[in-house]
């Protein structure tokens, strides 16, 4: 078992301390770990990201998960950033350290029950998670803001699973069009690469994110 695979036992399982400790009924699971847990993103993601499901204190929140997960795992790192609660742990029985972030900010997200699971463990955890269509559109904004590989090959897979693109402004596709054209053969076959199959990894290499490319010149302008 490579390291990714054990590292995705390591998120199951901390999703699952989540679940019975019922922190994660105030949180709702999104980012590329969702996609990958609970809709089979066909790339590894090594982080758990959240956001909140309603106004809470940010500090009493940090102090809880961290009190809670102190108790299983060594915590690396617990800070109140600006934007997010980050809390960072490793275990002696897994290769990488994991860090939880949750976002600070509050919003109506539209959001649905899926259930995260994976090939690799025998855990199940029943979570409330960002649509595919608010994915998207955190996607979107994520790719313009700071122009991840990872963000550009999410957006593709949200789009080849059947959602549209929704409207945007000549500014949005211009900006997400540039940062598809910025990306190297190297972050092809290095960033990407290395968390997605060989044979992903050769067809992006070929035809980078053409698909997409194609996709967003083709959506409507507001």
């Amino acid at each position: 078992m490579n390291p990714l695979e054990q590292h995705e036992i390591f998120e199951m399982e901390v999703l699952e301390r989540l679940k019975s400790s019922r922190i994660l009924e105030q949180l709702i699971f999104g980012g590329g770990t969702m996609l990958r847990l609970c809709h089979e993103l066909p790339r590894y993601s090594v982080d758990l990201d959240f956001w909140k499901s309603k106004d809470m204190d940010d500090e009493q929140l940090l102090i809880k998960i961290q009190s809670y997960l102190k108790k299983y795992y060594e915590i690396t790192d617990a800070q109140l950033k600006r934007f997010t609660v980050l809390v960072e742990m490793r275990s002696s029985r897994y290769p990488r350290r994991l860090k939880i972030e949750i976002r600070r900010e509050r919003r109506d997200w539209e959001v649905e029950d899926r259930i995260a699971f994976s090939p690799y463990s025998p855990i199940q955890v029943l979570v409330r998670a960002h649509t595919l269509q608010q994915t998207l559109r955190n996607k979107i904004e994520a790719l313009i803001d700071r122009g991840a590989i990872r963000d550009a090959f999410d957006l593709e897979f949200i789009i080849r699973k059947g959602i549209s693109l929704p409207r945007l402004s000549r500014e949005q596709k211009q900006r997400l069009l540039d940062r598809i054209h910025q990306f190297k053969p190297r972050d092809f076959k290095v960033t990407l690469g290395a968390l997605i199959p060989a044979n992903l990894r050769d067809y992006y290499i070929k035809n980078g994110f053409c698909f997409l490319e194609e996709k967003i010149s083709e959506s409507d302008i507001v």
